[in-house]
C-alpha cells in the first residue's frame, strides 16, 4: 500500500453528510479519476447487512447486543472485501466512508452494552486516517429534514441526546489516539464543503486536492443512502 488515505465522514441525520460526501467524491474524481471510492455503512452486501435491513424494515425485533454484533460483522466484512482491497489496489487512492465506528459508539451503546463493549467488538476495524464530524444544530437539522411525523419538541430532544452521544464518542476516540475533527455544518452546502476541505488540509496527503471550491460539484439526486442509514437513528430512539 502506498499513499492511500482512509477518510470517514460522520454526522447526525440532517447534517448533510450523505450529500456532501457525494459532492466531495465528485470533486476529487474530477482531479484524480477512479482512485476515489465512496462507500457507506451499514453495507448491504453481506449476511449481516441483510439482518440489519430486516431490523430496519421491522421484520425482526431489535435485540441490542445482536444488532451491535451485526454492525461489527458487517463493518469487518466491508473492510476486508471492499475498503482494503481498493486502498491496496494501487498508489494514491482515497476511500471515503459515510458512517463508521463512531456511529456504532453512539447508537449501539445501549444497555447492557457499554461504550467499551461496543469498541471491543469493533476492535478489528481499520483505524481511519481521519474522521470528520459535521456538527449541525438541532435548528439546522429540523429546517433541512423536518420532524418526520414527530412533534418539534420530541425531535429536538432526541437530536440533542444524539449530539451529546456523538461528542462523548468523539472524546473517547481521541483518547485512543484517533484523529477526529469537528466541522461546523450550519452554513450553506458550499461553505460546509469548504470547511471539510479546510479540515482535511492538515491530515490529507499532498496528492489529494483540498483547495477551496468556488461552486458545488454536480451529483445526481440522493435516492437510496439516507434510508439505509436510519436504522441507527431509529434504534437510538426506540431504546431511549
Amino acid at each position: 500500500m502506498s499513499g492511500s488515505f482512509f477518510f470517514v465522514l460522520e454526522g447526525m441525520d440532517g447534517s448533510g453528510k450523505s450529500e456532501l460526501s457525494r459532492r466531495l467524491a465528485a470533486a476529487w474524481r474530477a482531479h484524480i479519476g477512479e482512485r476515489v471510492l465512496l462507500t457507506f455503512q451499514p453495507h448491504d452486501d453481506s449476511i449481516a447487512g441483510k439482518y440489519i435491513r430486516a431490523v430496519l424494515s421491522r421484520e425482526w425485533e431489535v435485540v441490542s447486543p445482536t444488532l451491535a454484533l451485526a454492525f461489527a460483522l458487517n463493518r469487518l466484512d466491508h473492510i476486508q472485501r471492499v475498503i482494503t482491497p481498493f486502498l491496496e489496489g494501487g498508489d494514491q487512492r482515497v476511500a471515503m466512508c459515510d458512517r463508521y465506528v463512531l456511529s456504532s459508539l453512539v447508537y449501539q451503546t445501549v444497555a447492557p452494552l457499554s461504550i467499551d463493549d461496543v469498541m471491543r467488538i469493533n476492535s478489528a476495524a481499520r483505524v481511519p486516517d481521519l474522521t470528520i464530524f459535521l456538527d449541525a444544530s438541532v435548528e439546522t437539522c429540523y429546517q433541512r429534514m423536518g420532524a418526520r411525523g414527530t412533534s418539534r419538541e420530541l425531535f429536538e430532544s432526541q437530536l440533542n441526546e444524539t449530539r451529546d452521544a456523538y461528542l462523548r464518542g468523539i472524546e473517547y476516540l481521541r483518547a485512543r489516539g484517533e484523529t477526529v475533527i469537528i466541522v461546523d455544518a450550519n452554513g450553506d452546502r458550499l461553505s460546509v464543503l469548504n470547511g471539510i476541505l479546510a479540515a482535511l488540509r492538515g491530515t490529507a496527503p499532498p496528492w489529494l486536492p483540498t483547495e477551496p471550491l468556488d461552486e458545488l460539484p454536480s451529483v445526481p439526486p440522493i435516492t437510496s443512502l439516507a434510508p439505509a442509514m436510519r436504522v441507527f437513528e431509529q434504534h437510538f430512539v426506540d431504546r431511549h
